[in-house]
């Protein structure tokens, strides 16, 4: 088996709500996650997450933080991900499908409204420490 590799996944938060895409043309196809990606060499988390943000979806994004840290085994796949999770407020541009190839659909969802299958490594995320730090600043984002 090969070494993890280190990717992020962002929390984009606008008005109460968080933005997810479904995947395709990869590991994990037809499930919902957050935008996110590998890490390149050299970046820190900030770097890669408005990088995965800006080709995945256009937005743009301020204030982005640390949020959680999840171990994402899927031998089925031959894949195991670190994932290091951050949070960003949404700064502008509403969001579109940059690369249709790899993203099917995308919406913006709470945690009541979590489309599914979820991705492996959101589904980490729910079980966590990180996740009721993470539900209290999307709920500082309502009306803001």
């Amino acid at each position: 088996m090969k070494h993890p590799e280190a990717g992020v996944g962002v929390i984009v938060m606008r008005d109460g709500k968080f933005l997810v895409l479904q995947r395709q043309g990869s590991h994990g196809e037809g499930t919902w996650s957050v935008p996110g990606g590998w890490m390149e060499l050299g970046e820190s988390f900030e770097q890669a997450s408005v990088r995965e943000i800006d080709e995945e979806t256009g937005m743009k994004i301020k204030n982005v933080r640390f949020a959680g840290v999840t171990n994402n085994v899927m031998l089925d796949e031959n894949v195991h991900s670190i994932t290091i999770w951050t949070m960003a407020d949404w700064a502008g541009v509403e969001p579109s499908i940059t690369e249709p190839e790899k993203c099917a659909d995308q919406r913006w969802v709470d945690f009541d409204t979590l489309p599914s299958p979820l991705f492996k490594a959101p589904e980490e995320l729910l079980k966590s420490e990180f996740l009721p730090a993470i539900k209290e600043q999307l709920a500082s984002t309502k009306n803001s």
